[in-house]
């Protein structure tokens, strides 16, 4: 940071969590992914690593997953985020260690706390058709 730059203030967790009492507060976990190297590598790894995303699918620890597009989202660049249910920040950077993506090298990653507050889903579902779909 240039020296003339104020750094960004910061509220102790117990001043967060006071003041958001009243709502959801749900700790997950965001896992940022990034290549490392040119694309060739992601891509040959995806097949595993959507498998992975599956079977954490699968199991309840994620919770959303999917790539991240440029600025003007009209290319991928190989960056992705994950969000994952895990009982902390240590048991959230081990689940993705074990992405084959992240285990071969192809990609590397951050892994951020993140605590939901606000938000809505919508849901519709069909009886007739037995369909579920997220609005």
């Amino acid at each position: 940071m240039p020296a003339d730059e104020t750094p960004p203030q910061a509220l102790p967790r117990a001043a967060v969590m006071e003041a958001s009492a009243a709502m959801l507060q749900k700790q997950l976990y965001a896992i940022f992914t990034s290549p490392t190297g040119d694309l060739g590598a992601v891509l040959d790894n995806m097949e595993r690593h959507l498998a992975f995303q599956v079977e954490l699918e699968r199991e309840g620890i994620m919770f959303a997953a999917g790539p991240l597009w440029n600025d003007d989202e009209t290319e991928w660049h190989g960056e992705g985020m994950v969000i994952v249910r895990a009982a902390s920040r240590d048991e959230a950077i081990a689940i993705a260690r074990r992405d084959p993506m992240h285990q071969s090298g192809a990609r590397s990653f951050k892994v951020r706390p993140w605590m939901i507050n606000e938000g809505s889903m919508t849901f519709r579902l069909d009886l007739s058709s037995q369909s579920l779909t997220m609005l």
